[in-house]
C-alpha cells in the first residue's frame, strides 16, 4: 500500500493542475445537484421489530390514509394572570386564532380546544391541535408561517401563545458558529505547530474542500435516502476534524522529508506513502466502525453512520490527492522561514541520545516512572468512568431545548396546565378482530389500563371503518423522560396477558414515549456487544499493522477505557447536572439513545489514528536496531508534537458543536471532545509509553506461526526503497530508503 500511495503522491504533485480541476469539477457537480434537491428531512426514529414500531405499522394498515407519524402542530394559549381562556374576550381571541389556523395550506383538521375539552382544570391554559395532510418533513414554510401569524394575532390581545409539535420543527443543519469557532481554533494550533501561515492554511483549505463536497453530497442524497438535518451537522463535524488532521499528518511528514534533503516531488511521494498509509488505515477504521452501526437495526442510525462514513472517505481522498497537488503549486511555502532561508533544509532533530524536543523529554520522563504513570492514568480514567454505571438512555424532546425557544415554552405551559405526563401520552392500539363484541373488548382494556397506578386519564377510543381496531390514549402522571414512565410501560406490558384474556382481544403500547423507551432499551442492550466487536476489530487490525500480540491488546483496552471515561463525564454533566450551566445544558435528563453507540464508532477510528501515528514511529525505530526504550523516545520525538496538535484540533472542532441546539449534536460534540482528550493525552501519550517501557522487547513479540499467517501491511513505508530506486532523479542521503 505504501508503494502505491507513494506513486499516487508523486503523480498528484506532478499533475497538480489536473487533480485540482477534477476536484473542482466534483464540487461544482454536487453543488449544482444539491441546488435542486429537496434537502434534509425530519424523519422520526424507528426500529423494525420492536413492539411500538409494530403498533405504528398496524395503525397505518388498519387506518388507511392516516399516518401514524403524520405532522401535527400544537398552539398553546395561556390567559393573563388571574384570568381564564374560557371567559369573554379571551375566549373570542382563542376562537379567532383557531379559525385562522384552519385556513393554512396543507391543513387537514384543527381541533377546537373548547369542543375537544382541551382546557386545563383551572381554565388558564388551552391548546389547539393542527393536523396536516403530510408528514413532518413535507410541511412547508408557508404552513409554519400561517401558524405563527395566528399566534401573533392572539398575542396582540394579551394572551401568551407558544407553538410546538413535529410540524413546527424546520430542521436546520449546520448553523455556522460552531464551524467558525472550530476553524479559528484549528488555525491557531496549526500556526503554533508549523510556524508558517501557508503550512497552517493548507490543511484548513483542503478540509473545507472536503467538507463542501461531503455536505453538498449529503444534501443531494437527503431526499431520496431520507437523511435528517443532524446528518448534515455530523458530516460537518467529522469532515472538519478528520480533514484537518489527515492533511496535517501529510504536510508534517512532507516538511520532515524536505528537511532530510529530498526534492519537493520526492518528499510529497514519501509523505503520502508513509503518513498517507496511516491516514488510509485510520480512515478505514472509522468507516468500518460507522458502517458497522447498521447491525444495530435502527434505520436512522444506519443512514447517519453511512453518511458520516462518506464524509470521512472524502477527507481521506482529499488528503491523499489535493494536499500533494497544492504542495506542487507552492513546494516551499509550507516550510518554516528558517528552512526557506537555509535552502529548504531543516536541521535534523537530535537522536535518542541527545536531549531532543519536548516529545522526547516527555517520553524519557515516562520511561523513568512507568508504573506511577500507568497507575495514575488508569485510576484517573477509571474514576471518571464510574458514573457511566448509572447511564440512562432516552430521546429528549422539546424539554431539552433552550427556554428561549417557543417549543420549550409550549412544552412547559402544557406540563403546568395539564400535568407532566401530558407531553408524552401512551397510545394503545387494540386489535379486536377475534372478539365477539369489539366495543366491549376495547372498553375492558381501556378500563383495566385506566386503573393502572400511574395513569391519570384515558381518552375515548376511536375505531376504524371495519370496527375491528381501536386506538385510545393513556396519559401518565410523569414526564416522558421520567424513569417512572418507563416502569409504567413495563407494568402495562407485564399485566397484558391477563387483560387480553379477559377482553378476548390483543393490544400493543406505542406512541412517541413508548417508541423512545423501546429504542433506548434496544440500544442499551447493544452497547456492550458493539464495544466488544469494535475492540476486537481494533486488536485484529493492529495485529496486522504492527505484527505484535501485546501492542494491539494494549491499544484496544486503552480505547475502551477512554470511551467509558467520556461516557462517565457525559453522565455527570448532561444527566446529573454537574457543571451543566458551563456547557449550556438547561435541562438534565437521559442521554440521547443513539449518542453512546455512535460515539464509540467515531472514537474507535480516532483512537486507532493516534495509535498508528505514534506507535508506527516507535516500531520503525525499533526495527532499525534501537533498544525498546530508545525506540519509544525516538518515536515520540518525531510524532508527539504532530499528534498533540491533531488532538487539540479535534477537541477544538468537537467542542464548538456543544453550542448547537440539537440534543444529539450537543451531546456528541461534548463526548467526542472528552474522548479525544482522554485518549490522546492520557492513553496514547502516557499509558502507551508506560506499557511499552514495562514490556520492553516483549511488546513486539509475535509467534512464528502467526507471523506466517498474517498479511504484511506496510504502514511505516519499509517497501518504498524499491519503488524509489525505480523513480528518476537523485536520492539524497538520509532518505527513507536509507533508513529502512
Amino acid at each position: 500500500m505504501a508503494t502505491f500511495l507513494y506513486r499516487l503522491g508523486r503523480g498528484a504533485f506532478r499533475r497538480r493542475g489536473r487533480v485540482v480541476l477534477i476536484w473542482l469539477g466534483v464540487l461544482v457537480a454536487v453543488v449544482v445537484g444539491a441546488a435542486g434537491a429537496s434537502g434534509p428531512s425530519d424523519e422520526e426514529f424507528s426500529m423494525p421489530g420492536i413492539e411500538s414500531q409494530k403498533a405504528f405499522d398496524l395503525m397505518e394498515e388498519r387506518f388507511p390514509g392516516t399516518a401514524a407519524d403524520g405532522a401535527t402542530a400544537q398552539v398553546v394559549f395561556v390567559a393573563p394572570h388571574g384570568q381564564k381562556v374560557t371567559a369573554g374576550d379571551t375566549r373570542k381571541a382563542v376562537e379567532d386564532a383557531v379559525g385562522s389556523l384552519g385556513d393554512g395550506p396543507q391543513v387537514a383538521d384543527v381541533e377546537d380546544p373548547f369542543a375537544s375539552e382541551a382546557v386545563s382544570e383551572d381554565g388558564a391554559t388551552a391548546y389547539a391541535t393542527v393536523t396536516y395532510k403530510v408528514e413532518p418533513s413535507e410541511v412547508t414554510d408557508a404552513s409554519r408561517t400561517a401558524v405563527d401569524k395566528a399566534a401573533d394575532h392572539a398575542r396582540a390581545t394579551g394572551l401568551t401563545v407558544e407553538t410546538g409539535g413535529s410540524a413546527m420543527d424546520s430542521g436546520g443543519g449546520p448553523g455556522g458558529t460552531a464551524e467558525i469557532v472550530g476553524l479559528a481554533a484549528a488555525a491557531v494550533v496549526l500556526l503554533f505547530t508549523f510556524g508558517s501561515l501557508a503550512a497552517a492554511g493548507l490543511p484548513l483549505l483542503t478540509a473545507v474542500v472536503g467538507v463542501a463536497v461531503s455536505l453538498f453530497g449529503i444534501v443531494l442524497l437527503a431526499g431520496p435516502l431520507g437523511l435528517s438535518a443532524d446528518t448534515l451537522t455530523l458530516g460537518m463535524m467529522l469532515g472538519l476534524a478528520v480533514g484537518i488532521d489527515y492533511a496535517l499528518f501529510v504536510v508534517s511528514r512532507y516538511r520532515e522529508e524536505r528537511g532530510r534533503g529530498l526534492a519537493p516531488q520526492e518528499a510529497a511521494g514519501v509523505a503520502v506513502g508513509t503518513a498517507g498509509s496511516a491516514v488510509v488505515f485510520a480512515g478505514v477504521t472509522v468507516v468500518i466502525a460507522l458502517a458497522g452501526l447498521s447491525v444495530v437495526g435502527i434505520p436512522t442510525l444506519t443512514k447517519m453512520g453511512l453518511a458520516a462514513a462518506g464524509a470521512v472517505t472524502v477527507a481521506v481522498l482529499v488528503a491523499l490527492t489535493v494536499v500533494p497537488a497544492l504542495l506542487g503549486f507552492w513546494p516551499n511555502a509550507v516550510l518554516s522561514r528558517r528552512a526557506r532561508k537555509a535552502g529548504t533544509t531543516i536541521p535534523r532533530d537530535r537522536g535518542a541520545g541527545g536531549r531532543g524536543n519536548l516529545g522526547a523529554r516527555w517520553a524519557r520522563f515516562v520511561l523513568r516512572r512507568p508504573v506511577a504513570v500507568l497507575v495514575l492514568g488508569v485510576v484517573g480514567l477509571g474514576a471518571l468512568a464510574v458514573p457511566m454505571t448509572s447511564l440512562q438512555l432516552g430521546m429528549p424532546g422539546d424539554e431539552a431545548k433552550s427556554t428561549a425557544t417557543t417549543e420549550r415554552r409550549a412544552y412547559d405551559a402544557l406540563a403546568e396546565g395539564f400535568g407532566p405526563g401530558f407531553n408524552g401520552p401512551l397510545t394503545i392500539v387494540v386489535d379486536a378482530r377475534e372478539a365477539a363484541d369489539p366495543q366491549a373488548a376495547v372498553r375492558t382494556i381501556s378500563d383495566r389500563i385506566s386503573d393502572t397506578d400511574g395513569i391519570v386519564s384515558v381518552s375515548q377510543a376511536g375505531f376504524n371503518e371495519a370496527d375491528d381496531t381501536a386506538v385510545f390514549r393513556a396519559t401518565p402522571s410523569t414526564s416522558p423522560t421520567d424513569e417512572k414512565t418507563k416502569d409504567l410501560v413495563e407494568t402495562i406490558r407485564h399485566d397484558r396477558p391477563a387483560v387480553e384474556e379477559q377482553a378476548s382481544a390483543t393490544f400493543e403500547v406505542t406512541g412517541t414515549t413508548a417508541l423512545n423507551i423501546d429504542i433506548a432499551a434496544k440500544v442499551q442492550s447493544a452497547l456492550v456487544p458493539y464495544l466488544v466487536v469494535v475492540g476486537g476489530l481494533a486488536v485484529v487490525l493492529l495485529l496486522v499493522i504492527f505484527r505484535s500480540v501485546l501492542v494491539p491488546v494494549k491499544a484496544a483496552l486503552g480505547f475502551v477505557l477512554s470511551v467509558l471515561a467520556a461516557l462517565g463525564v457525559l453522565v455527570l454533566v448532561f444527566q446529573e447536572g454537574h457543571a451543566a450551566d458551563l456547557f449550556g445544558v438547561e435541562q438534565t435528563g437521559p442521554i440521547m439513545s443513539l449518542m453512546p453507540i455512535f460515539m464509540m464508532g467515531i472514537v474507535f477510528g480516532l483512537a486507532m489514528d493516534y495509535e498508528v501515528f505514534l506507535v508506527s514511529r516507535v516500531r520503525e525505530a525499533y526495527t532499525r536496531g534501537e533498544t525498546a526504550g530508545q525506540a519509544v523516545v525516538s518515536g515520540f520525538q518525531h510524532s508527539a508534537r504532530v499528534v498533540t496538535a491533531a488532538a487539540l484540533i479535534m477537541v477544538a472542532v468537537f467542542s464548538g458543536f456543544i453550542g448547537e441546539d440539537g440534543s444529539l449534536i450537543k451531546m456528541l460534540g461534548f463526548s467526542l471532545a472528552a474522548a479525544v482528550l482522554f485518549d490522546a493525552f492520557v492513553v496514547r501519550m502516557a499509558i502507551v509509553p508506560a506499557v511499552l517501557a514495562l514490556l520492553g522487547d516483549r511488546a513486539w513479540w509475535l509467534p512464528t506461526w502467526l507471523g506466517r499467517l498474517l498479511p504484511r501491511v506496510d504502514v511505516e513505508g519499509e517497501g518504498l526503497g524499491h519503488a524509489r530506486s525505480d523513480s528518476p532523479g537523485p536520492h539524497p542521503d538520509g532518505s527513507v530508503e536509507a533508513r529502512v
